[in-house]
């Protein structure tokens, strides 16, 4: 009886947010937008985003979920709609066995597969096909998107039966649910402090000093220093205070080219065939690209590297980092590294630990 009651609790607390929303929508859609509205604009913005958080966080079924462990370099997803041929997809980029069926919800759990290129190991989830809603829980939304999030990079599988309002659903449940795709954080820096109130510094002509701290108010925000960027909208800067934002990478891949659709778009998009093959060796090289992965060969004293196991590491990592790698006490022990390849002018060249590396580096640690 008391499990039911809190269930009652909860549907009760989610249609009230649900009401609030609407309220709220329904006077953003009224208001004209002005320079004497748009502080109010603002902080409507930021309630009925906090409102759609806590929606996105309640429902669902408990106790349900998919427990995944990220294994490899980095990991992959494949998310679209039902039956537009990810399980087809992961089997042509993998060594994974997913079931393939032309209906709906082939795929009923994730499906792991290995994807090894360039030497890395990365990891390709094949996850149940998302559907409208699914960011409140319905057709186990909830479980689904639970796992895009941890995710390194997203590739949208859409296939050529209206390819626009598949990304445009795919997307917007994604957003819901905190997930900002291809773009950067804000740019907004928050400096906390124990008094002296809010402090503002902007350059982007949509937030004065009036709209940003209306908005601040409603995150309880009293005592800080602010700088805004000058193209941070007001929906940037509400994310900038937002605790479930994350910022993934996508490829968008509109499949079954051979059916024939007029769709593109200018960056990250790829016409394949899963099942002939099509673009797919295409396809891996911009997973490789984007996930922004690199090769960096190890070097022993006096002898000569070996080029068949590349530790693979983040674009932009430096000596210090391939040190972490091996073990957390070279960072200490570390007097100097060596370093042949594009990074350095000549080869052999001494370098120090915050030394950044290109792909292809080879590395010779010296204790």
């Amino acid at each position: 009886m008391p499990e039911k009651a809190g269930e009652e609790d909860a549907k009760d607390q989610l249609a009230g947010n649900s009401r609030k929303m609407k309220e709220i929508e329904d006077e953003l859609a009224r208001t004209k937008y002005n320079k004497h509205t748009q502080a109010h604009i603002g902080r409507l913005k930021a309630k009925l985003a906090q409102l759609k958080a806590a929606r996105a966080r309640g429902g669902g079924r408990k106790g349900y979920g998919y427990g995944l462990r990220k294994i490899g370099d980095a990991t992959v997803i494949l998310v679209g709609f039902p039956s537009v041929g990810k399980s087809t997809l992961i089997n042509r980029l993998t060594n994974a066995d997913s079931k393939v069926g032309a209906y709906d919800f082939t795929t009923v759990t994730v499906i792991p597969g290995m994807l090894e290129y360039n030497g890395a190991k990365i990891q390709v989830l094949d996850i149940p096909g998302l559907i409208t809603e699914g960011a409140h829980g319905r057709g186990r939304g909830r479980e689904i998107i639970s796992v895009v999030r941890n995710t390194d990079l997203i590739v949208m599988v859409l296939d050529p039966r209206n390819p626009e309002r598949q990304m445009e659903v795919i997307t917007n449940e994604l957003k819901m649910s905190g997930m900002r795709l291809n773009q950067q954080p804000p740019d907004v820096r928050i400096t906390p402090k124990s008094h002296g109130g809010i402090h503002v510094r902007s350059s982007s002509p949509e937030l004065d000093e009036r709209t940003a701290k209306e908005i601040l108010q409603e995150f309880k925000c009293l005592n800080a220093d602010i700088v805004i960027g000058k193209s941070v909208t007001v929906d940037d800067f509400i994310d900038a205070f937002m605790k479930n934002r994350v910022y993934v990478k996508a490829i968008y891949a509109l499949n079954k080219s051979d059916m024939g659709s007029g769709f593109s778009l200018e960056k990250d998009f790829i016409r394949i065939s899963a099942a002939d093959g099509t673009n797919i060796d295409r396809l891996k090289e911009m997973i490789w690209d984007r996930l922004g992965l690199m090769r960096v060969y190890l070097k022993r004293i006096g002898k000569g590297p070996d080029m068949r196991e590349p530790m693979i590491i983040w674009k932009g990592a430096t000596v210090t980092d391939v040190c972490r790698r091996i073990h957390g006490d070279l960072v200490r022990k570390l007097e100097y590294a060596k370093v042949w390849g594009s990074s350095v002018k000549f080869a052999g060249q001494r370098v120090g630990v915050d030394w950044r590396l290109f792909d292809g580096d080879v590395v010779e640690l010296h204790m």
